[in-house]
C-alpha cells in the first residue's frame, strides 16, 4: 500500500466477507493503516489465519450471512471488543452462475440473503454507532456485470445493481449525519477463486479485448479504492459509485 491515511488509525472498520479475495485484501489494508479491523466470514480456517497473521488489531467472527441475526451478534461481540463501528465495507458475495430459465423462487430468495440482505442491515447496524460519532463511512462491493450484461448471472446481476441503490438513498438519507456512503464496482478481479472456477482462455481473451487496460486486474486495486473511500481524503465524496473495471465498460 503506497497511500497512508492517518485518519484511518484507531478506527472500528467492520468487513462483511473478509477471509479471502477482496475482503482478505481489504482487510490487510486497513490493519496498515493502524485501524483496528474486524471482519466476518463463514470460512473459517482461512479467516482464522488471516486475523492471526495481522495481530491483536484484527479480529475474525464466523458467521453465515444469511443469518441475520447471527450477523447483529457478531457485529454486537466486535463492538465490544473494538468500539463503535467507523467505516462499514459490505464486501461479501457470491457470484455463482446460474441459467435464466432454471432460476427457482427459492434460489433466487438464497441470492437475495447471500449478495443484498447482509449490506442493507450490516448498514442498519453500523449507522447508529456513526451518529453518534458525529459521522462515518460506508462502502458497498458492487459489480460491473450489471453494466455490461454478463451471460449466467442474471440474478447475482440484478442483485449487484441494488448496491448502487442502496448506496443512494443512504447517502441522502444520512448525509446530515455526516455519514458518506459509496460504491466501489469492480471489473473481472483475479482473485484465486475467479481463477479457479472461471478464468478459461477465452475469458482471458475477452479481458485484453475489452478492458482498456490490456492485463489482469488484482484484488488489491479494490482494496486501495476503498481505502481512500473510507478516508478523510475523500471527505467531499458521497453518493457516488466509482467503477474500478480497467476500462471494460
Amino acid at each position: 500500500m503506497s497511500a497512508h491515511y492517518s485518519d484511518l488509525a484507531g478506527k472500528h472498520v467492520f468487513i462483511t466477507g473478509g477471509g479471502s479475495g477482496i475482503g482478505a485484501d481489504t482487510v490487510r489494508a486497513f490493519a496498515a493503516q493502524n485501524a483496528k479491523v474486524s471482519f466476518v466470514d463463514v470460512a473459517e480456517a482461512p479467516s482464522q489465519a488471516l486475523a492471526a497473521e495481522l495481530g491483536a488489531n484484527v479480529a475474525f467472527a464466523k458467521c453465515d450471512l444469511r443469518d441475520i441475526a447471527a450477523l447483529k451478534a457478531a457485529m454486537k461481540d466486535l463492538r465490544a471488543k473494538f468500539g463503535p463501528i467507523a467505516v462499514l465495507v459490505n464486501n461479501a458475495a457470491n457470484d455463482e452462475r446460474h441459467k435464466f430459465l432454471d432460476v427457482t423462487p427459492d434460489y433466487f430468495d438464497d441470492r437475495v440473503a447471500v449478495n443484498l440482505k447482509p449490506a442493507y442491515f450490516a448498514a442498519q447496524d453500523a449507522i447508529p454507532d456513526m451518529r453518534a460519532a458525529g459521522g462515518g463511512a460506508i462502502v458497498n462491493l458492487g459489480s460491473v456485470s450489471w453494466m455490461s450484461g454478463s451471460a449466467d448471472l442474471s440474478a447475482y446481476a440484478t442483485l449487484k445493481s441494488a448496491a448502487y441503490g442502496l448506496t443512494r438513498v443512504l447517502a441522502r438519507e444520512f448525509g446530515a449525519d455526516n455519514i458518506r456512503v459509496n460504491c466501489v464496482i469492480p471489473g473481472w478481479i483475479m482473485t484465486q477463486r475467479q481463477i479457479e472456477k472461471w478464468l478459461t482462455p477465452e475469458g482471458e481473451r475477452e479481458i485484453m479485448a475489452r478492458q482498456c487496460l490490456k492485463r489482469k486486474l488484482q484484488p488489491v486495486e479494490i482494496a486501495k479504492t476503498v481505502l481512500f473511500l473510507a478516508s478523510d481524503a475523500a471527505s467531499a465524496i458521497t453518493n457516488q459509485q466509482l467503477i474500478v473495471d480497467g476500462g471494460w465498460v
